[in-house]
């Protein structure tokens, strides 16, 4: 048995992605607004005959498991899950029997775990001291309430106990749930005299609670977290995320705050785009599950001691998980939940106003040093030179030495002489949020530029002599260079569909080009399709020229006189290369 055909037997990708995409019927497809981009003019299409998906505005596309994998954030797994149930297949069946049990076992944990938060919501109203703190000194309203599902647990040591034994759980079922422990010979509730914030995963299914005491108890911890289970673990878990990754998609950007009523709050002024960790113990899996929906990273933690050294181990974490670190600041107040109850206007403009995270360094080690003792502005120079030392681009370093020669009244050349004795450092910043911007979209380009060409070359075999002059270095992924390949080896294939043996490992690529030819060229004659394929070859090996010139430009800077007139005459072959195209062009 195949798990994935079983899927896609099913489920319609249609109905899959109608789900997130309000589609209209276009002839024999549907056609909506891309969930990737802000576009105006819809330019999403899904072929239902096909069973696959093409964004036009971001070039992405697949079929019903991959469209989810970039909606969601999963990996293929988590993927196949989701779909598995929403299609009402048990994936325990298409597995050995120790993975089978274990499936079996999650989900009964789910289980477990959803009913006790109904429990817990179930008894939120029967208790007064609960429901005063979170109308009214916290604020909340009671959608905001519904839609985290808070709830109170009883300070009974046995009510959810009782209450999941009815429903048939074992109690080695609710430990490993981390809904009870252990005292002695006997079990009880985890969770006593709480407030309860469920912990939900990406798709909504609560896999653990952190319960806040609401009573004043010194020798009681103020929160409370599930235990480490099959289910949660707090150094992979975003808290929000199913109910943040919508906003953070749209607006391209996540904010990370340390707690989870501070999501809360941030929510309920309306802005989504806001998440949390385990308080400041934020991790490379984090900042990895929120890159499956941007790069973009934005971090506003608390202006303590606590928060700087989060702050600083984040920004070490964001290169390996290629994210782009940011600072919000919260001005006259101490964490978002507190801004945003003096004003929600001014946590908008803090988000929206965030700076880059090493002069925020460099401005909060300013302010925590005492620059008046040689000891005080060593220690300011070492903190801020071991963060220049990470950085990638010698313009990046210059423009921050210049900034702690101002300060410090050194001259930059004695800073940039104490950085070349600080030992290299593997971590470094990515701080240049724009150049990379700009370099997605290089990449975006040319991956336009291949499919259009490719499409063209899928319906008109006349019309592939355009593919002659290119190389695989001038595509921008392995899909075309193999489409590109496959029509070198057999020029006059007509009608190419994907279900050619040789094709088979990329045929939804190729589903995906049949359908853009259908929606952009089937109704263009000859010419205009050549003229159309001739700009696309043009457009390909000027961004080629383009970047093999820069490369050059850069070995130019350190070559010995021998190798400088070797660079030159490849310069001058790359020129000839564009122009003798470039005048072939009708």
């Amino acid at each position: 048995m195949d798990a994935v055909e079983d899927v896609k037997a099913r489920l319609s990708i249609e109905d899959v992605i109608s789900e997130y995409v309000q589609l209209k019927r276009a002839g024999r497809n549907f056609r909506g607004l891309s969930p990737f981009s802000n576009e105006k003019t819809p330019s999403f299409m899904v072929s239902p005959e096909k069973q696959i998906w093409h964004d036009f505005s971001s070039g992405k596309g697949g079929n019903m498991f991959s469209f989810v994998m970039e909606v969601e954030g999963l990996d293929f797994r988590a993927a196949l899950e989701l779909l598995a149930r929403k299609a009402g297949l048990d994936l325990s069946q298409y597995q050995r029997s120790s993975a089978g049990s274990n499936g079996k076992l999650k989900q009964r944990l789910v289980e477990a775990n959803e009913l006790a938060a109904k429990f817990y919501q179930a008894h939120f109203t029967k208790n007064a001291q609960t429901v005063d703190y979170v109308f009214k000194t916290r604020h909340f309203n009671k959608q905001t309430a519904l839609d985290f599902r808070l709830g109170y647990a009883p300070e009974s040591g046995s009510a959810l106990r009782t209450f999941l034994a009815k429903q048939g759980f074992s109690t080695d079922e609710m430990q490993r749930a981390g809904l009870i422990a252990w005292r002695g010979r006997d079990s009880v509730d985890m969770f006593r005299g709480r407030l309860m914030i469920p912990l939900m995963d990406p798709q909504g299914q609560v896999i653990g609670f952190t319960a806040r005491l609401l009573k004043d108890d010194p020798k009681a911890p103020k929160y409370l977290n599930t235990p480490q289970t099959i289910l949660y673990d707090k150094s992979r878990h975003v808290y929000g995320l199913h109910l943040a990754k919508e906003a953070i998609r749209k607006g391209k950007n996540a904010v990370i705050v340390e707690g989870n009523l501070d999501v809360i709050a941030s929510h309920q002024v309306d802005v989504r785009q806001v998440v949390a960790t385990a308080g400041t113990a934020i991790t490379e899996y984090h900042l990895k599950a929120l890159s499956r929906f941007t790069q973009d990273i934005r971090l506003a933690f608390d202006r303590d001691d606590a928060g700087l050294v989060a702050t600083e181990r984040a920004i070490q974490l964001a290169e390996k998980a290629g994210v782009v670190m940011s600072i919000v600041d919260t001005p006259g107040a101490k964490d978002p939940d507190e801004l945003i109850q003096k004003d929600p206007a001014a946590w908008q403009k803090a988000v929206d106003g965030h700076t880059d995270a090493l002069n925020w360094l460099i401005n909060e080690y300013q302010n925590r040093a005492d620059l008046t003792t040689y000891a005080g502005r060593d220690q300011f120079k070492q903190a801020v030179l071991s963060s220049l030392k990470r950085l990638k681009s010698r313009g990046e370093q210059d423009v921050y030495a210049t900034k702690l020669a101002q300060i410090l009244g050194y001259s930059k050349e004695a800073i940039f002489d104490e950085l070349t004795l600080i030992k290299q450092d593997k971590t470094t910043y990515k701080l240049n949020q724009n150049a990379d911007t700009r370099l997605d979209q290089k990449r975006l380009e040319v991956k336009k530029a291949q499919d259009h060409l490719l499409s063209i070359c899928i319906k008109q075999p006349a019309l592939r002599f355009h593919l002659k002059s290119l190389n695989d270095e001038m595509l921008s992924d392995d899909q075309g260079r193999q489409l590109m390949q496959y029509f070198v080896d057999n020029p006059d294939v007509d009608g190419v569909v994907g279900d050619d043996q040789q094709l088979s490992n990329i045929a939804d690529y190729v589903k995906i080009l049949n359908l853009q030819y259908e929606e952009l060229y089937q109704d263009l004659g000859l010419l205009e399709l050549r003229n159309e394929a001739a700009r696309m070859q043009v457009r390909l090996i000027e961004e080629y020229v383009k970047t093999k010139k820069r490369r050059l430009s850069e070995a130019l800077k350190t070559a010995t006189e021998a190798e400088i007139t070797v660079l030159l005459e490849q310069a001058k072959e790359l020129d000839k290369l564009l122009n003798s195209h470039k005048g072939s062009r009708l």
